[in-house]
């Protein structure tokens, strides 16, 4: 049986869409042997991430894993590189130096964009891929050497082979295995995931709190193209995280942040996502509601001190519900006692015994209701309170039939 959730968490592969599940299990696959691969890609979705999942789910785990860039080796000292060199042999080679197969031996050498290397430099990669043998620049005796050869390319090296700018005979022995890492735009519905990764990551780094991404600023993401896939997609998360620190993300930032305009994307078209488009939103306002990277203090003072300006015959004392008191009676649709607790040094957003009682949609229906009367009917504010749009806000009042004051 191969176990896709350990190769996942080996390297810290994101996504649970079906493409990327079925890369994971080709990984699985190949990992245990020592056979050659190649990684096909376009730039930026993370070639470098799947030789990674290989090398440290093999029989040479514990062995070194060398990643070579052949597309930024000048082709006069490339061969230097990679098979090393006898002192002398060359200008400036003033002493004996080994080469990245010697350095990789007995583990795993990557070879990204090998479709870079000048043809010369390919005869060379067969033999040492084929038999484990090669010379060093200026040198007479044949080493060898035990390493397994990962390579990559965002080429479409058939191309490259018929306008004779990659050796035939090394493009079949290197396709033997080939793992095809899909474009962003093939799987956008594992973007919610990769903005949690990345934006927790660099939060962590940089001592910023991570607010998050509102529901449509996350539907315009999976929306876009990301010509420059998973790079530019953690860029953009960067970026929107330093210009507006300590805020959550909203859509038109994303929109500023992307070069976009309203007439770019139409929301109305078809995207793929995960479930129910309303399910998605619903438990999209809940998380950013409940986010568990909120300020816990903030939160709880805010709390606390509403909680004791409410009118004790509204809210009884085991009432769970902690928001601010209004004028006018609000219908409420969940219970109390089971919504809001405040622990000391703890913030618990559902009581425990009302687990199994309670759906997203009752809190949901609550919360907006709640705030509206909070704003007076004011719905943008009301909007930015919960932090969604203002069409969504006006789309989930006629849903759930909240009359207007």
């Amino acid at each position: 049986m191969i176990d896709i959730e350990k190769i996942r968490k080996s390297v810290g592969i994101v996504g649970e869409s079906e493409l990327i599940r079925d890369m994971l299990m080709l990984i699985g696959q190949v990992a245990d042997t020592n056979i050659s691969v190649l990684i096909d890609g376009e730039s930026g979705t993370g070639k470098e991430m799947v030789a990674k999942a290989i090398h440290k789910n093999s029989r040479r785990k514990f062995e070194p894993m060398v990643t070579v860039n052949c597309g930024a080796i000048p082709a006069g000292i490339i061969e230097s590189e990679l098979f090393g060199h006898k002192k002398g042999s060359f200008t400036g080679a003033t002493e004996e130096r080994k080469g990245y197969f010697e350095t990789a031996h007995k583990g795993t050498i990557f070879l990204d964009e090998i479709g870079e290397t000048p043809i010369e430099t390919q005869a060379k990669l067969l033999r040492v891929i084929e038999q484990g043998e090669f010379m060093r620049v200026g040198g007479s005796k044949t080493e060898r050497v035990d390493t397994r050869v990962i390579a990559a390319t965002n080429r479409e090296l058939t191309n490259e082979v018929r306008k004779e700018k990659f050796r035939k005979d090394l493009y079949f022995r290197l396709k033997t295995i080939t793992i095809k890492v899909p474009p962003l735009r093939d799987h956008t519905s594992d973007i919610h995931l990769f903005i949690e990764r990345f934006g927790l990551e660099f939060c962590a780094k940089n001592d910023i709190v991570f607010r998050g991404f509102v529901a449509d600023a996350i539907k315009v993401m999976r929306s876009y193209h990301w010509p420059g896939n998973i790079r530019e997609l953690k860029n953009l998360v960067e970026s929107l995280i330093v210009i507006h620190r300590g805020e959550r993300i909203t859509e038109d930032q994303v929109r500023k942040s992307l070069g976009l305009n309203v007439k770019d994307i139409n929301m109305n078209l078809p995207i793929l996502i995960d479930g129910e488009s309303d399910k998605m939103e619903r438990e999209l306002i809940l998380k950013q509601l409940l986010y568990v990277r909120q300020d816990v203090n903030e939160i709880k003072q805010l709390l606390l001190s509403e909680h004791d300006r409410t009118n004790e015959s509204m809210y009884p004392a085991n009432s769970a519900l902690y928001l601010p008191p209004t004028d006018k009676k609000v219908n409420a649709h969940i219970p109390s006692g089971e919504i809001q607790e405040v622990e000391e040094g703890r913030f618990r957003a559902i009581r425990k015994e009302a687990i199994g009682e309670i759906t997203i949609t009752d809190l949901e229906h609550e919360m907006i209701e709640r705030t509206l009367e909070k704003f007076n009917d004011n719905r943008r504010k009301t909007a930015r309170a919960l932090d969604i749009s203002e069409r969504t806000l006006y789309r989930k009042i006629s849903e759930y039939g909240i009359r207007k004051n």
